[in-house]
């Protein structure tokens, strides 16, 4: 069982990164008391402080949100969880202030990562919206007496997180899940549900794997669901909540990520070595910043997982018509009422360029003054939904989406 080896290895680990994290202060003072020559004295604690943070984190870090910029002033912001299950909650971020703006809901992805990975997106959101977030669970600290959650279950999430929000909401979904949140909406739409959403933004997620088929489609397609069940699913060990759980451990994941870039993987650590050593501060938490994010990973539950990798990337099953939920078949064209966005990026190799405008083809009763198509220049895939192209060029369309919309 690979996730006993990893979490046997782990708690091995555990004393021994604690006694370094004990060092550091002492090794802090050292080094701020010694001569700046002193090379040997920084190596030692930038390699004490290296081996205190060599390890995964399995726990959301707080998205840090303290304070936004909305209109001309700034208002501080607060956490409150507003709807909450056993697989996710449905998180607001509260701006004190009593000015009234569009409820935006952004769908994050159930990828092996916390919904912190879009920390981004969602202060960017939140100077002109009232942002809510699916924050999902791991899953190895789910009982196995909640029960299930795949593809279906998070649809059910997503239309139930709308109906807490109630009518007039707008949907943002961000990569994995476009699929899921074009089902809900479309589930929605046909039984004429008060909630559906006025708007729905979908960026760089795979409605129809079809098209230009990337890296991680080939992937999909190159093996069989018998390989993906035996390779990538293990049960959650003893000493967690959801012990006895088939998941999709986040450790995989993460390695599989990491083994695609390992030699800039090594060389920001030698880089964050170096910058310890030579006490640049700024550079070194940038780097620490990025990669507390990078390590803090989530299990998925396993039917999830292999019901994705199925549903979305081997069987097309939304694109071709041929997704259910509950029974019924999935109709996006049924979708009148909600305004459509895909948004892609140029250099995207996770989902190329064609695969979320499918959306376009799939709604085919939505207006043409109520859709809209964007293609960013110059993007790979996060740049998407993060930093500056982001903030600048994309995020303006999608505010004027929802604002034309309210």
């Amino acid at each position: 069982m690979k996730y006993l080896a990893y979490q046997t290895q782990a708690n091995m680990m555990a004393p021994l990164r604690q006694m370094a994290g004990m060092m550091l202060p002492m090794l802090g003072q050292a080094v701020s008391g010694s001569a700046e020559t002193n090379f040997m004295l920084r190596g030692m604690a930038a390699a004490t402080e290296l081996l205190s943070r060599a390890g995964l984190s399995h726990s959301r870090l707080p998205f840090g949100i303290d304070r936004v910029k909305t209109g001309n002033r700034e208002v501080a912001v607060t956490e409150e969880v507003t709807h909450v299950t056993p697989f996710g909650t449905l998180l607001h971020f509260k701006k004190d202030t009593d000015v009234a703006q569009p409820r935006v809901m952004v769908v994050a992805p159930l990828s092996g990562h916390f919904a912190t990975l879009l920390r981004g997106t969602v202060e960017t959101l939140l100077q002109d919206h009232d942002v809510y977030i699916t924050d999902w669970h791991n899953a190895r600290d789910v009982p196995l007496s909640a029960g299930r959650f795949g593809v279906e279950e998070y649809i059910e999430h997503l239309i139930d997180f709308l109906h807490v929000l109630g009518p007039d909401a707008h949907v943002v979904a961000v990569c994995q899940p476009c699929v899921q949140a074009l089902a809900a909406v479309a589930v929605m739409a046909e039984s004429g549900d008060k909630a559906q959403p006025r708007s729905m933004t979908l960026m760089a997620g795979p409605i129809d794997c079809r098209i230009n088929p990337t890296g991680v489609n080939d992937l999909a397609v190159g093996h069989s669901m018998q390989w993906f069940e035996a390779q990538m699913i293990d049960t959650v060990p003893p000493g967690f909540a959801g012990m006895g759980r088939k998941v999709y451990p986040g450790f995989v994941q993460l390695s599989a990520f990491m083994s695609m870039n390992l030699d800039r993987h090594l060389r920001a650590h030698a880089e964050l070595f170096a910058a310890l050593v030579h006490g640049d501060t700024a550079k070194a938490e940038q780097t620490k910043t990025f990669y507390d994010e990078y390590f803090a990973v989530l299990d998925l539950a396993a039917e999830f997982y292999l019901e994705t990798v199925q549903w979305v990337f081997q069987d097309y099953r939304l694109a071709k018509g041929e997704l259910t939920y509950r029974g019924k078949k999935v109709d996006p064209s049924a979708i009148r009422r909600t305004a459509l966005l895909t948004v892609e990026g140029e250099r995207d190799d996770i989902c190329a360029i064609g695969q979320t405008m499918a959306a376009h083809d799939l709604c085919s009763r939505i207006r043409p003054y109520m859709k809209r198509h964007h293609m960013q220049a110059g993007v790979g895939h996060y740049g998407v939904f993060s930093g500056r192209k982001w903030q600048n060029q994309i995020y303006p369309i999608v505010k004027n989406t929802i604002l034309a919309m309210e």
